[in-house]
């Protein structure tokens, strides 16, 4: 294993990932649920999505174009009306988080879910492939995208818990689902114009 093959990928990876959609929702589930459980299930998902990456090379590419951002473009629709109107639910009823809905392993399968869906065909996912193609590591390629998700999700966890204070929760709910709705239209577009 070349420890500068793992270099390289860490840091391609690290910032085609920054401004994505999974550091988004990393923010958004680490402002509701306790940031351990979060990142356990959103690195599990990065640790799938890094060894298909590695095992399916290039074939992740030859997915049609359009087919895939319309796959996008529906589950950032999706991802943001779920908070629009999670949040909506919350204000009507006066919800306060049951206890049993923040169990390790119901708050770590959320992240898990909603990486799993939304990191697949992503443009990360595609160079880990590219890259395990190019340096012919798949050890290194592996490891280096792995660590470079995982510390941007990190990052995102711990920068909403302290967005968290000094800025409300609705107020953040709000612009998330904003941004993903924005993503949705953007993918949607591509899909139908190619």
């Amino acid at each position: 294993m070349s420890i500068t093959v793992a270099a390289i990928t860490f840091g391609i990876i690290f910032l085609a990932e920054l401004p994505d959609k999974t550091a988004l929702a990393s923010l958004v589930l680490g402002t509701r649920y306790r940031a351990g459980y979060v990142y356990a299930g959103i690195a599990a998902a990065f640790a799938v999505h890094v060894a298909l990456a590695i095992a399916a090379g290039s074939l992740l590419g030859l997915l049609p174009h359009r087919w895939l951002e319309g796959v996008v473009g529906a589950l950032f629709l999706a991802g943001g009306l779920m908070l629009l109107l999670h949040k909506d639910e919350e204000e009507e009823e006066g919800a306060t988080r049951n206890p049993a809905s923040s169990s390790f392993w119901r708050v770590a399968g959320t992240g898990f879910v909603m990486v799993l869906i939304a990191e697949f065909g992503d443009l990360t996912q595609i160079a880990t492939a590219n890259l395990a193609a190019k340096y012919d590591d798949p050890l290194a390629v592996g490891l280096g995208a792995w660590l470079a998700l995982c510390a941007v999700a990190g990052l995102a966890i711990v920068g909403g818990k302290k967005l968290m204070q000094h800025v409300p929760l609705a107020l953040i709910t709000k612009i998330a689902a904003g941004v993903m709705l924005v993503m949705a239209g953007v993918s949607i577009v591509e899909a139908i114009t190619g």
